[in-house]
């Protein structure tokens, strides 16, 4: 072999014995290949320091085996779980993750040229599309997954969390405890995830007849937890029975306000609750009351459903995968058990 020159599939096929196309099997996730044949080309592979072209691959295969995963680079840290999770399913799947991050959900539009640039074989995108973004992913025949956000009446594939009915699971769960007058320290306006946990929490209050909560904004930060509580507390005049923060790093802020500078008795006086369980709020000093996303199925679900999607070649009827939130109940809030939550009429 002449030096320098780059080792092909063609030389471990006649050093292994074996046809090229088998090499390229032994090299492809999921492929059918007998485990001698397999033994005898990876030996050949390892004494030629062969390594794959995937570019190559890609001309022939018409694919890229890449697929763009955007995220929104809020201070919502359960982003990289879901990160982390989507990458090791796709990786399962023979696929690698082209990673796109927005500073708003609002700025999908910007990061689309570069998706068609680089040629990916589909995208999970976690945060609203427009129906002329769905269009485009249409017509350009490009398998699309919406991750965690709930884009009513749209017809797209998605798989998420039902986040309204998180909302109204923690509202119904706190009332039924005998927690009367309700702040809210909700997310910013624009994420979708925000607006359907505080939707869900308001709706089921007023089902239950309850005063309307004292509704603040916020930013997904520890900051805006604390001064939500200053700012539901001044608004009212006096405490509120309950504060459902957007957040968990919200719930903290919020959380350490309370027990640390106005020194209120959490949950003996005020419950405190959030969403998402990220690690820290499962710390001792914290053991705070939350929802925990089920995350894993979550992105096997997202990952199942692209590769469906990709391997028929658009063929894939839309569908939308629903995943139910499981309550943490944790020390930072008083909750009824699940049989009386129905009492708190």
């Amino acid at each position: 072999m002449r030096e320098n020159r780059r080792v092909t599939s063609y030389d471990v096929a006649l050093v292994a014995g074996v046809s090229q196309s088998a090499v390229s099997r032994c090299f492809k996730p999921g492929a059918s290949v007998s485990p001698a044949t397999y033994a005898r080309v990876m030996k050949a592979a390892a004494g030629l320091d062969y390594i794959p072209n995937a570019a190559a691959r890609s001309l022939i295969t018409r694919r890229s085996n890449m697929v763009a995963v955007v995220m929104p680079h809020f201070a919502n840290v359960y982003s990289p779980e879901a990160l982390a999770e989507l990458s090791q399913q796709l990786t399962r799947r023979g696929k690698r993750v082209l990673l796109f991050t927005i500073q708003q959900e609002s700025d999908v539009e910007h990061i689309l040229g570069d998706i068609w640039q680089y040629q990916v074989d589909g995208a999970i995108i976690a945060a609203p599309v427009s129906d002329e973004q769905v269009q485009e992913f249409e017509r350009r025949g490009l398998p699309l997954v919406v991750f965690n956000r709930n884009l009513r009446g749209r017809t797209v594939n998605s798989v998420l969390c039902d986040h309204y009915e998180a909302g109204r699971m923690l509202a119904t769960r706190l009332a039924a405890a005998g927690h009367r007058q309700f702040g809210i320290v909700a997310g910013p306006d624009a994420p979708t995830v925000a607006a359907e946990r505080r939707m869900g929490a308001c709706d089921r209050l007023q089902e239950l007849g309850l005063p309307p909560p004292v509704v603040v904004g916020g930013q997904f930060d520890y900051a805006s937890g604390a001064q939500g509580l200053r700012e539901i507390i001044e608004r009212l005049g006096h405490l509120p029975d309950a504060v459902i923060c957007g957040n968990d790093v919200m719930a903290l802020g919020c959380l350490d306000l309370a027990r640390h500078e106005l020194g209120i008795d959490v949950p003996g006086t005020m419950s405190i609750a959030g969403f998402d369980a990220i690690e820290p709020a499962s710390w001792l000093s914290c053991n705070l009351t939350t929802l925990r996303q089920p995350m894993h199925k979550m992105a096997l679900a997202a990952a199942d459903l692209l590769t469906s999607m990709i391997e028929s070649h658009g063929s894939h009827l839309a569908e939308k995968r629903t995943f139910a939130p499981q309550l943490v109940e944790g020390a930072t809030a008083r909750l009824s058990p699940i049989g009386d939550a129905s009492l708190a009429a």
